[in-house]
């Protein structure tokens, strides 16, 4: 199993990335080859600082360019033929590589694997899978950002893909999946949401109806199906409510002694929670539908979030989630 990895995506990179990919390399089975993608000497002042002999599975692959966040995605790709990004996705494209993680600019990733990989049968675009976690088992949302204008086909095809992988991947046996709207009952929503709804109503998928943002942290439903732009907006909101209860509570513990000892003695509970909430032990959200086994990393990645990207990555390939997605989208009617 072949991995391609932008080392110059993310806020921490190359550091990080070069620290989570010598961990995969060590800690994970079945992993043939490591690319590091980006510039040759900055990675290999990264790998200098490691102790012991770099394991033979990992590859560098000089690029001499990055694509910055604050860059205009499509435009990047296209200038920038020497980009990190860029480059990793063509070791996917000419089959040198099985997938690909990057943590840099989300929208260069996308755009880069929906241009040089093309999406696979059956999908008008790919989806960002994001993964999000619930009392329960952690739901699947999506799309998280890809596509801001969605068709109701999409919607379906998003479900189906969420569908797939929360029960190969996640481990869910029967996928329940809820389409994200401004009320339960059946009537509420835009005109696309009301047409996907009917759609999803006539398909063979666990579709529970409609789905309140409230219901996704209750365990209600394991696939939320949104577009894009509703998608980032509460994958965004989220990830801030989180924060900020987080700087709250450490706020109100300091205020005086006994509320002190009231956190020292809720250590253990606060502990738990912000694993359960932390995105790098998810590993990145993948990019459904695309021609080819993508995972997006959060920007702040980490190395136990490069390790986990990485794992996610092999999971995906050894599912065949990409084959399960074009079988799965075969038995759908013909696209409006």
């Amino acid at each position: 199993m072949r991995i391609s990895i932008d080392a110059m995506g993310g806020d921490y990179a190359p550091a990080e990335i070069v620290a989570g990919t010598l961990r995969a390399a060590t800690e994970l089975s079945g992993i043939s080859k490591l690319y590091l993608v980006g510039d040759e000497s900055a990675i290999h002042a990264e790998l200098d600082k490691h102790k012991g002999s770099i394991p033979q599975s990992i590859e560098i692959v000089h690029a001499s360019q990055v694509v910055e966040m604050g860059e205009s995605p499509a435009v990047a790709i296209r200038r920038k033929k020497d980009s990190s990004i860029g480059r990793a996705v063509d070791l996917v494209k000419k089959g040198d590589a099985d997938a690909i993680f990057s943590a840099g600019n989300t929208g260069a990733a996308v755009a880069a694997a929906t241009l040089k990989l093309r999406t696979l049968a059956g999908v008008d675009r790919p989806a960002i899978a994001t993964i999000l976690p619930s009392p329960k088992d952690p739901f699947v949302l999506l799309d998280a950002g890809a596509n801001p204008d969605s068709t109701s086909a999409m919607l379906q095809q998003y479900a189906v893909m969420g569908s797939i992988y929360s029960r190969e991947i996640l481990g869910i046996k029967n996928p329940s999946v809820g389409l994200l709207s401004i009320g339960e009952e059946d009537a509420k929503g835009n005109e696309m949401t009301k047409k996907t709804f009917a759609m999803l109503s006539a398909s063979h998928l666990n579709f529970i109806g409609n789905v309140e943002s409230r219901d996704m942290f209750e365990a209600r439903v394991n696939v939320v199906v949104c577009d894009g732009f509703v998608g980032n907006v509460v994958l965004k909101t989220t990830e801030s409510v989180g924060r900020m209860m987080s700087v709250w509570l450490n706020e109100e513990f300091r205020k005086t002694p006994l509320r002190m000892l009231g956190g020292l003695l809720g250590r253990g509970a606060f502990s738990y929670m912000r694993n359960k909430c932390d995105p790098s032990n998810y590993g990145g959200a993948p990019l459904l539908g695309a021609n080819g086994v993508v995972i997006i990393g959060h920007g702040s990645s980490n190395t136990l979030a490069v390790l986990n990207a990485v794992r996610v990555a092999t999971e995906t390939i050894d599912h065949h989630v990409n084959h399960l997605i074009e079988d799965e989208l075969k038995s759908i009617q013909p696209r409006t």
